[in-house]
């Protein structure tokens, strides 16, 4: 059988409100917008007897062992759900910064159940599938169909696909790893704490680009601040995209450190991003759309 393949998109949450954290089991408790860039890693799976993982790419030392890898912690996770399930030969190229806010490891591991959902002809929605991906971590249910959607509680609530205009966008990593534990710790709360703040704005399905835009605006990152405290170059990042022409939101994604700004054309956010590229050699700069 051939090798099937799939890409790993870079999840970025254009909204990330934080609630509060939840009695008992004291995750925090979240309401974000998620998109998906065109900026991805690589997955293919050759069909054999034994399960494995190979990684490489410009960001594979970063990634870590590959044992430790959340491919085949997924992949793992449904064998043990899934009687007889066919298995294989994992390739990942990791082209994505790593610890970065945009759940490049979460991607991978939902790109592996998808290219294994294909192999053994199981729906998406199939709960071996889906209670493989909550096994694997937080992010993983909402990247196992790269759509614009909202996620709420710990992020194992994942709404519809929303249909969302394409946004013409510029990603920045600055080239710090930022682990999301010392940015919740900045948060501060306590199990059982609300965080104040004002109410997700409704997002309707099939939003054109300028008023999407204008309902996202008034929301926020409730992690942004925390992160400047643990990495202050996250800042540099959004003022230089703020600085840009063209630029009509910038935010942080997830934990930080990356970052994003929204463009009014594809034109104009690929002349900020060469320009940013060029005045920024260790930074990893990338146009794309989020859909």
């Amino acid at each position: 059988m051939p090798v099937l393949t799939t890409r790993a998109p870079a999840k970025i949450n254009l909204t990330l409100h934080v609630l509060g954290r939840r009695p008992g089991d004291g995750y925090h408790v979240l309401e974000s917008l998620v998109a998906f860039a065109g900026a991805a890693d690589l997955l293919g799976l050759a069909p054999g007897p034994e399960l494995g993982l190979a990684v490489s790419g410009p960001t594979a030392g970063p990634a870590g062992p590959d044992e430790d890898n959340l491919v085949l912690r997924a992949a793992r996770h449904l064998r043990d759900r899934v009687p007889a399930l066919r298995v294989g030969a994992f390739r990942l190229v990791k082209r994505l910064p790593v610890a970065a806010g945009i759940g490049g490891g979460s991607s991978d591991a939902a790109a592996g159940l998808r290219l294994l959902a294909r192999l053994n002809d199981l729906p998406l929605d199939h709960p071996a599938v889906v209670a493989s991906a909550r096994a694997t971590g937080a992010d993983v249910p909402v990247c196992l169909e790269p759509r614009a959607r909202m996620m709420r509680g710990a992020g194992e609530q994942v709404g519809p696909a929303l249909g969302l205009a394409p946004l013409p966008a510029v990603l920045i990593n600055p080239g710090v790893p930022v682990p999301t534990a010392p940015v919740f710790r900045a948060l501060g709360l306590k199990v059982g704490d609300d965080l104040p703040g004002g109410a997700h704005p409704e997002i309707a399905r099939d939003l054109a680009g300028p008023e999407l835009l204008a309902r996202i605006a008034p929301a926020r990152n409730d992690l942004e601040a925390p992160a400047l405290t643990v990495a202050p170059v996250v800042g540099d990042a959004l003022a230089a995209l703020r600085a840009q022409d063209g630029c009509r939101l910038a935010r942080m994604s997830g934990s930080g450190a990356t970052v994003f700004a929204i463009f009014a054309d594809r034109r104009t956010a690929t002349r900020a991003a060469r320009r940013l590229r060029a005045a920024n050699s260790g930074w990893w700069v990338s146009a794309s759309y989020l859909r």
